[in-house]
């Protein structure tokens, strides 16, 4: 697959196979996000990839923390709500979401349904926990970093037929999946990746966020008109 024909197909996949992704084929996805740049080639991110019992242990816990109640502990600073402009985006692909889904306003439960998804690491057969050295912690330019590798990591895995969706929602619990991934406390969590082979007929899948044109994103200058 072309890169441009990756990065213009490529989109988040929240419904997956029942099916096992290889080891091979994980480590070869791997070694193509681990080109991705760095600053002054630092290359501060390591990976943790569950399947099988071990996510099943995290998806367990994780939820069952959420529904008790349990504030989240993240290892990075919790963001603030989004406002303005961010908040109507983060409501449009909600929208576009639900209506694909079928899922009311009214229906609480459902719509409750969705959220667990999405702490179950949306039942994918993998799970990639990112994390980068906890030294840098206060570096920004290693998020920056981490999720220049993160971009490249879904991005390889679409080339390959595998779909992905980069899930903070995965590690909202992150003791719990510090302990059963085993992390070293040396590294600090960022974020997972929900990873394996697009379910084609859950709806959700063919959902493909609308994006702001290049004139409203972008100045030129200095050149001719």
């Amino acid at each position: 697959m072309k890169l441009e024909q990756a990065m213009q197909e490529r989109r988040s996949i929240r419904g997956f196979k029942d099916k096992p992704v290889p080891r091979d084929l994980l480590e070869e996805v791997i070694a193509l996000a681990n080109r991705a740049p760095s600053s002054m080639n630092t290359q501060p991110w390591h990976l943790h990839v569950l399947t099988g019992e071990p996510l099943e242990n995290v998806r367990k816990g994780n939820t069952e923390r959420m529904l008790a109640g349990v504030t989240p502990t993240r290892d990075i600073e919790d963001y603030a709500a989004y406002e303005d402009e961010h908040r109507k985006r983060q409501i449009e692909i909600a929208v576009q979401l639900f209506e694909a889904m079928g899922i009311e306003r009214h229906d609480s439960e459902r719509r409750q349904d969705w959220v667990m998804r999405g702490f179950r690491q949306f039942d994918a057969p993998v799970s990639i926990v990112v994390c980068f050295d906890r030294d840098l912690l206060n570096n920004t330019i290693a998020h920056f970093d981490t999720g220049a590798m993160t971009f490249g990591l879904v991005l390889a895995a679409w080339s390959r037929g595998l779909g992905a969706v980069i899930n903070g929602q995965g590690i909202m619990q992150s003791p719990v999946v510090r302990e059963i991934a085993d992390i070293p406390d040396d590294q600090a969590i960022l974020t997972c990746v929900a990873l394996g082979w697009p379910d084609e007929e859950f709806v959700a899948n063919s959902v493909v966020s609308r994006r702001r044109p290049v004139e409203n994103i972008t100045r030129f200058l200095g050149f001719e008109d």
